[in-house]
């Protein structure tokens, strides 16, 4: 394979603007010699039906506003890469599993997650949510001050070894903690590159440390594994974070445990999203919270795009791409 027959860009004005600024976008043009952009904005499936046949491209490139793929395929088509997150509402298993490569943005995110891991691990020990209520809305200064601790030489317990725990690692490591680590993959290869520990078991990563931040991904061994048992060994002042999965605990047991007030908790991540009004998880002075926005800040979407180009830039020298979706991963998606 040399080169790209044909592209076919699906992307809405704001998409291109953050993830493809000025120079990256010229180089996505340049990839191929019969380059076509096609706004997603306000077209019928039906419509969009007619515009890909009629386009009949060998590689999509595509964002947040795609419009699902037809059941029948332009003949030429041969590869779809996403420049986000999941893809499931995008194409069928049957797709891929027909040869249809796909690709979104894969580990290019993680250092922004594990950024967002680190802000909750940072506002827990230094009990933002206390002080936002009570500096702006109690008019109080310094109430419970001697209860705010800091990170540094602190014991940290990491549930998960993927691309965004290997992330957080890094930004522990001026911190001076003692990182232990619980995941099938953390083998001594890894503790010894790292400088963390293999944890026993998810009991003793709980038990043995002042924070507990979940990195693990959501598959069906790790759906639920996270209870009540685990959360009540934290110790008291201790940290909970979660920016992954909220299926991976008991969330109703974790809202019982946070609101007695023994432990600081951080979640980026929620069951119900978006929370509803009435969700007890508002108005917790030991909660830190964010809507599900651990992924990419609008700044950093362009990491997304690098990322895109240089799978387009592979595909088209007939080269391995990284982040590909097979029907495996696919079935495991969230």
């Amino acid at each position: 394979m040399s080169g790209i027959s044909s592209l076919l860009a699906i992307l809405a004005p704001s998409e291109r603007d953050s993830f493809f600024p000025s120079d990256l976008f010229k180089e996505v043009q340049a990839i191929s010699p019969d380059f076509q952009l096609l706004s997603p904005e306000g077209i019928s499936p039906a419509d969009f039906a007619r515009e890909l046949a009629a386009h009949n491209p060998e590689v999509i490139l595509t964002g947040w506003q795609a419009i699902p793929l037809p059941a029948e395929l332009p003949p030429r088509l041969r590869y779809l890469c996403y420049v986000t997150g999941s893809v499931q509402r995008l194409v069928t298993r049957s797709q891929l599993a027909a040869g249809l490569l796909v690709t979104n943005w894969g580990s290019s995110i993680s250092r922004t997650i594990a950024e967002c891991a680190l802000f909750h691990t940072l506002a827990c020990l230094r009990r933002s949510t206390h002080w936002a209520f009570s500096i702006h809305h109690e008019k109080g200064w310094r109430d419970e001050w001697e209860q705010v601790e800091s990170l540094f030489e602190r014991r940290v317990g990491i549930h998960g070894y993927g691309a965004i725990a290997r992330e957080f690692l890094k930004l522990l490591q001026p911190f001076g903690c003692r990182v232990a680590v619980l995941a099938p993959d953390f083998d001594d290869a890894a503790s010894a590159q790292t400088g963390a520990t293999p944890a026993a078991s998810l009991e003793a990563l709980f038990a043995d440390n002042d924070i507990v931040v979940e990195l693990a991904p959501l598959n069906p061994a790790t759906t639920g594994c996270v209870t009540e048992k685990h959360l009540r060994l934290i110790r008291p002042g201790g940290v909970f974070v979660n920016v992954a999965r909220a299926a991976i605990t008991d969330e109703a047991a974790l809202l019982r445990v946070a609101s007695e007030g023994q432990i600081q908790v951080g979640l980026d991540v929620f069951v119900q999203e978006p929370m509803p009004e009435e969700s007890p998880w508002r108005g917790l002075r030991n909660v830190s919270l964010t809507p599900h926005i651990a992924g990419p800040t609008r700044d950093r979407y362009a990491d997304a795009g690098a990322h895109a180009l240089k799978n387009l830039q592979a595909y088209a020298a007939g080269q391995s791409l990284t982040a590909l979706i097979t029907p495996e991963i696919y079935d495991l998606a969230t």
